[in-house]
């Protein structure tokens, strides 16, 4: 099923500058996954080795963070929304 992940201005680099990515993925894991099939690299940028996301950054299926949900286990539908979110920092 495809699914629509939406990418953060960060991380364009790694995805030909385009906002957005459609991939099959029936978890988000999964999408994570075929999105670094595509743009090697970007995944890391998202995710612990061991394939949790990160402390600093929050993924979200339709406007609901997945650490409220299932994690990367968060099962996807056709044509739900993957938002990247990273965490903003600095200032003073």
């Amino acid at each position: 099923m495809a699914v629509k992940i939406l990418i953060p201005a960060p991380l364009r680099r790694f995805t030909e500058d385009r906002a957005t990515v459609e991939v099959e993925a029936s978890t988000v894991g999964e999408a994570l996954a075929k999105l670094d099939e595509l743009y090697p690299g970007i995944r890391e940028r998202i995710c612990e080795s061991d394939g949790r996301v990160r402390r600093f950054v929050s993924v979200f299926v339709n406007g609901k963070d997945i650490r409220s949900l299932q994690g990367i286990d968060t099962p996807l539908s056709e044509g739900d929304e993957v938002g990247i979110i990273p965490a903003m920092a600095g200032g003073q």
